[in-house]
């Protein structure tokens, strides 16, 4: 699929008409959303500076010996903070680990917090010079940015735009620094990241340099999802899929390997799971059932409950 073909399905909707038209903008991110559980947003205002700063850090960790990126690595944890493994991550009913390495940040709580035994504390590599202000930084910027694109969301489905601060607030979001190394020779069956849904609310991800990214469209034809240079990709997570009764679908997407001269490069990219607080109970908006559309989910779980079932589904506890 060409990128020209995939533009007309996802065609950037402009962050500023958030504060011109925020209706509209809600209608134009949301008629992408229930189609295919993505959009692409230009004019997200995320800071470029900061964005490459944080390439960069994640670059320079990568680059180090696996016997120091190991140390960095915590057992038991679920992947929560710190480094995972390349080959330690499995998309839920795939028979092949994924080709890929990452680490993760996670919100940073005062002590006392009433979450701290739910996200546990952030590492750092003393390696990567300026690591917590260029990382944390872009994350703090990820959050606020979500909280606006979820703004839009609750307006599309009818709810006050404020809807969703509460269930958000101190929420468990992870920002993830992704590597993907060069692919040669046999891969055993596996690519760089297997078929899968998201865990969480909604993703925000930015473009990565290097092509990959397919979406499944409702008639099972994977498409290329490539946006212009600068523009946000945002999909719909599990959690808000169950909230929503899949109104909003939480669609399967995957990274492929590279062909010809692009598998000596890398791949990069740096997607932010945002996530309701830990004891949020995730139950189905009234509004999102229908007799057509009858309840899918009758029993409301946690969302940490809900978390920790789709972690162990994916090999990371």
């Amino acid at each position: 699929m060409s990128d020209a073909s995939a533009l007309t399905r996802f065609p950037p909707v402009s962050m500023s008409l958030q504060s011109t038209d925020p209706q509209r903008f809600a209608q134009e991110l949301g008629r992408s959303f229930r189609e295919y559980g993505f959009a692409a947003i230009s004019d997200h205002g995320l800071d470029q500076d900061r964005i490459d700063a944080a390439y960069a850090k994640a670059r320079d960790f990568f680059a180090l010996p696996e016997e120091i990126k190991m140390q960095y690595f915590i057992e038991g944890q679920g992947g929560a903070r710190g480094y995972t493994p390349f080959g330690k991550e499995i998309a839920k009913g795939a028979s092949h680990v994924d080709l890929k390495e990452f680490w993760h940040v996670g919100r940073d709580l005062a002590p006392g917090h009433r979450y701290e035994n739910d996200m546990p504390p952030n590492v750092t590599p003393t390696e990567v010079e300026g690591w917590t202000q260029a990382v944390h930084g872009l994350y703090a910027d990820f959050d606020a940015l979500g909280r606006k694109v979820l703004s839009a969301i609750a307006l599309d489905l009818g709810l006050a735009a404020d809807f969703f601060d509460d269930p958000v607030t101190d929420g468990n979001s992870v920002m993830r620094l992704l590597h993907y190394p060069p692919v040669s020779g046999d891969t055993g069956g596996s690519i760089r990241a297997e078929a899968h849904g998201d865990i969480n609310t909604i993703t925000l991800l930015l473009g990565a340099e290097e092509p990959g990214l397919q979406v499944m469209t409702r008639e099972g034809e994977w498409v290329d999802m490539n946006p212009p240079a600068g523009c946000l990709v945002v999909n719909m997570g599990d959690m808000l899929a169950r909230t929503t009764n899949d109104v909003l679908p939480s669609t399967q997407h995957r990274v492929i390997n590279p062909v010809g001269a692009r598998t000596d490069h890398s791949r990069y990219s740096m997607p932010f799971f945002l996530h309701y607080r830990p004891d949020y109970l995730i139950e189905t908006l009234p509004g999102c059932v229908s007799a057509e559309n009858p309840d899918k989910y009758p029993e409301p779980i946690t969302a940490n409950d809900y978390l920790y079932q789709r972690l162990r589904e994916i090999g990371l506890l």
